[in-house]
């Protein structure tokens, strides 16, 4: 495995809108309309986010997984149910 990463990632901002990550020097929105599993999230919960490799992130305390290009570019990773 790879060494650890060293840019850090924290939650700038939250609206009912969604919330902001910086990576680094990067800012991302993470619209709740693109990404709905983390609308009912609380502060706490969306703050508690960490970064095993450059292009992944992960949220614990939701169990939720995500590649940082999917936030880049949401419409490239459409959401896929179970039936």
């Amino acid at each position: 495995m790879p060494g650890n990463v060293t840019s850090e990632v924290e939650v700038s901002h939250v609206s009912v809108h969604g919330f902001w990550l910086l990576l680094g020097t990067e800012e991302l929105a993470v619209p709740f309309a693109a990404f709905p599993w983390f609308k009912k999230a609380t502060i706490e919960q969306l703050s508690d986010v960490q970064r095993p490799t450059e292009n992944h992130l992960y949220w614990p305390q939701l169990d939720v997984d995500l590649c940082v290009d999917s936030i880049r570019n949401p419409a490239a990773f459409p959401l896929v149910s179970a039936d």
